[in-house]
C-alpha cells in the first residue's frame, strides 16, 4: 500500500521530499543508521581538562592543609538527603534545592550545603553564571566548630582560616562588603519591613570600621536602649581583640551592611570579597565575555539554632563556620593561568625510564617496577623500541625533571645514567643508589 501511495505523488513532491531527506542525512552524518549523540555538559556544570585539574588540586591541597593545621576532623555524607531535612534548614533558599523522584516511599533531594570539615559537591537549582564561578553542581569546602565555648574565640579562628587560605593562594586583597541597596531590597521585598523602618536601619548599616566603630555605636542613645544591640557590640569589641592577637585585625572590616542567611544565622556573619584584579580587567575588555567580578569567595557565620532543630529534646548546640568558594577561586586562578606564560604540570612524575638501544623493554620494565616499589613516581614510553630523542622531548613537554637512561653498557656496569632535563647534565649513578638520588634531586626542588 505504501508503494502505491508513493507512486501516486507528483514527481515534484517526491523530489522535494527526497531533497529534505538528503539534507537531513547530511546534517546527521553517515553512521549506518545509528543515532548520533551530541556530547555536552548539562547547564550549570562543566568538565575540567588536566591543566585545570592541576590548578584545582593545588587549591584543594592549600585548603585541606589549612583545615588540618587548625585541628579539623573530616566527615562525609550521602549526596542526597531527606527532602524534609533540607527544606527545614534553608527557608527561602529551599526553592534552589533539586528534588528527586519518590524512591521507595522517601522524598529525597540532592544536598545543598555542607557542615564540619567537609569537601564535596553540592547542587543548587540556580541560574548559573559560568564566568563568575556560579554553577548548579559545584564543590564546597566547609570548616565548622560546634560546641559550648567562650564567645568569639571560635569565630576569630574561622576568620583566621579565611585569611590564611586567601593569603596563601595569592588572590589579592579581600574585604568584607555588601552594598546597602541589596540589603534594603531584601528587608522590604522579602522580609516585610516598611521602607521607613529600612531607611532608619540604613543610617547604621552604611557604617563600617573596626573597634573604633563599636566604641562609637556604644555611645548612641538609641542603641543604648537595646539589650541585643549592646550585646552584639560587646561581642564585636571582643572579636577584634582576638583578631589583634591572631595578627589579622587590619584585614577585617566591621561592616554593618552585611546581611545574609537571615533564615539560619543567629550571630556574627562574615564574607570575603576580592578586590578588582588584572584578570578581571582583561576579561571585561573582551566584549564577548560576561563581567567576571566573582563577588564573595568565602562566607560564614554563627548558626546556634540550626543543629537543635534536629535534636528530639531541642538542645541548643552553638555552631560557627566558614565555607570557601572553591569554584569562584578556581575561576580567578584559571584566568591567571590563561593570561600568563607559566607552564602548568599535569602530573607529578619524578622520572622517566628511557632506553638508549633497542630490545631493552624487559630491562626498562624491571627498573620502573623497582622505582614504583619504593614510592617513586615514574613513567615509561609505551613502545618497545622508542627513539631516545623522542623520550627526552616527552620529558621537556610534560615537565618531568629527571630521566633514567639505560643501555647495554649501563646494564653491564650496574649503573643508570641520570639526566637532569632542565640542564641536560648527565651523571652515572650506581643502581643501588638510584632511589636515594632521585629523592634528593626531586624532593628538594
Amino acid at each position: 500500500m505504501s508503494a502505491r501511495v508513493m507512486c501516486s505523488l507528483p514527481n515534484k513532491q517526491i523530489t522535494e521530499a527526497l531533497a529534505k531527506l538528503l539534507e537531513l542525512k547530511a546534517q546527521l552524518g553517515t553512521n549506518d543508521g545509528k543515532q548520533l549523540f551530541v556530547l555536552k555538559t548539562p547547564k550549570g556544570t562543566r568538565d575540567y581538562n588536566p591543566k585545570q585539574m592541576a590548578i584545582r588540586e593545588k587549591v584543594f591541597s592549600t585548603i585541606i592543609n589549612c583545615f588540618k593545621r587548625h585541628g579539623a576532623e573530616t566527615i562525609d555524607t550521602p549526596v542526597f538527603e531527606l527532602k524534609e531535612t533540607l527544606t527545614g534548614k534553608y527557608g527561602e533558599d529551599s526553592k534552589l534545592i533539586y528534588d528527586l523522584k519518590d524512591q521507595g516511599g522517601e522524598l529525597l533531594s540532592l544536598r545543598y550545603d555542607l557542615t564540619r570539615y567537609h569537601i564535596a559537591k553540592v547542587y543548587r537549582r540556580d541560574n548559573p553564571a559560568m564566568t563568575r564561578g556560579r554553577y548548579r553542581e559545584f564543590y564546597q569546602c566547609d570548616f565548622d566548630i560546634a560546641g559550648q565555648y567562650d564567645p568569639m574565640i571560635p569565630d576569630a579562628e574561622c576568620l583566621k582560616i579565611v585569611h590564611e587560605i586567601l593569603s596563601e593562594l595569592q588572590l589579592g586583597d579581600f574585604l568584607i562588603k555588601m552594598p546597602w541597596q541589596e540589603v534594603k531590597k531584601e528587608m522590604v521585598a522579602e522580609k516585610g519591613l516598611s521602607p521607613d523602618v529600612a531607611d532608619k536601619i540604613g543610617e547604621y548599616v552604611q557604617l563600617n570600621g573596626a573597634t573604633e566603630l563599636a566604641d562609637e555605636l556604644l555611645q548612641d542613645d538609641k542603641l543604648l536602649q537595646s539589650k541585643v544591640a549592646l550585646e552584639g557590640l560587646a561581642d564585636m569589641k571582643q572579636l577584634f581583640e582576638y583578631l589583634t592577637f591572631l595578627g589579622i585585625k587590619d584585614r577585617v572590616v566591621f561592616d554593618l551592611s552585611l546581611a545574609r542567611g537571615l533564615d539560619y544565622y543567629t550571630g556574627v556573619i562574615y564574607e570575603a570579597v576580592l578586590g578588582p584584579n588584572q584578570a578581571d580587567t582583561r576579561m571585561q575588555q573582551n566584549e564577548h565575555c560576561e563581567p567576571t567580578g566573582v563577588g564573595s569567595v568565602a562566607a560564614g557565620g554563627r548558626y546556634d539554632g540550626l543543629v537543635g532543630m534536629f535534636d528530639p529534646k531541642g538542645r541548643k548546640v552553638p555552631c560557627v563556620g566558614v565555607s570557601i568558594g572553591i569554584e569562584r577561586i578556581f575561576s580567578i586562578m584559571e584566568q591567571k593561568m590563561e593570561s600568563s606564560d607559566q607552564k602548568i604540570r599535569t602530573t607529578e612524575t619524578q622520572i622517566l625510564v628511557a632506553t638508549a638501544q633497542k630490545q631493552l623493554l624487559e630491562e626498562k620494565m624491571k627498573l620502573v617496577a623497582e622505582l614504583w616499589k619504593y614510592g617513586i613516581k615514574a613513567e615509561i614510553i609505551y613502545k618497545k623500541n622508542p627513539k631516545l630523542l623522542n623520550q627526552l622531548q616527552y620529558c621537556e613537554e610534560t615537565g618531568i625533571p629527571l630521566v633514567a637512561i639505560i643501555g647495554e653498557q649501563e646494564i653491564k656496569d650496574g649503573v643508570v645514567k641520570l639526566r637532569v632535563v632542565s640542564t641536560r647534565e648527565e651523571v652515572d649513578v650506581a643502581r643501588e643508589n638510584l632511589i636515594e638520588e632521585i629523592k634528593k634531586r626531586t624532593y628538594t626542588s
